[in-house]
């Protein structure tokens, strides 16, 4: 540790917050924005799930730890919504995805009076950009996302939540199929911009 202490931001999830701090990124701009005020911790899985964050959920955000998180900033649901017949798929059925982002928020609001979370929904996918990037659509459709995202919003509403709908913001450009993804699922900057400016406003 170094000082003097300032609020810890973490941000959990992923590959949309491992690969954040490229090309520009929504955590690389958080970053700079909150230079001076703010430290900010990367926990992001690419490839993850939410019962694989479950497995790793005390050792991120241990219990007896002297500092706390001011800001949890969650995200899971891309992996979980996609189609569990597809090959290797990281599925996870819907309700047990709402049971384990339960856990996941109960366990973060359990951390501190003071510890603030938001949550990203799934998000949204142009599932023609990934087949022409990777040679099939990996299992994602645009309608699975909308499903779990619509999912995750209601449980954040339910538990009292602040929940950005990440699936429909990444939608709202009138041209968001050519500028929001590079490979159909990963963000653009332009991407980014919009998850921080809706990130700033939550």
């Amino acid at each position: 540790m170094i000082g003097p202490s300032r609020p810890l931001f973490v941000l959990f999830g992923s590959s949309i917050v491992q690969f954040s701090y490229l090309l520009h990124g929504w955590g690389a701009t958080l970053t700079g924005l909150y230079s001076r005020k703010a430290d900010i911790s990367l926990r992001g899985y690419a490839g993850w799930n939410s019962r694989m964050a479950i497995q790793i959920l005390d050792k991120v955000f241990p219990k007896d730890t002297e500092i706390k998180p001011s800001l949890v900033i969650l995200y899971f649901g891309g992996n979980d919504s996609a189609d569990p017949d597809f090959p290797n798929s990281p599925h996870v059925p819907l309700e047990e995805y709402v049971e384990n982002m339960r856990k996941i928020v109960h366990h973060i609001k359990s951390l501190s009076e003071t510890t603030r979370l938001i949550m990203l929904s799934a998000p949204a996918v142009n599932e023609e950009q990934i087949v022409q990037f990777y040679g099939s659509n990996l299992g994602r459709t645009n309608e699975r996302g909308r499903i779990y995202s619509e999912a995750g919003i209601k449980l954040g509403q339910e538990l009292g939540v602040k929940v950005i709908d990440f699936w429909s913001a990444l939608q709202e450009r009138p041209d968001w199929l050519t500028t929001v993804f590079w490979d159909g699922m990963h963000l653009t900057k332009e991407g980014s911009d919009i998850v921080v400016r809706k990130i700033l406003k939550t």
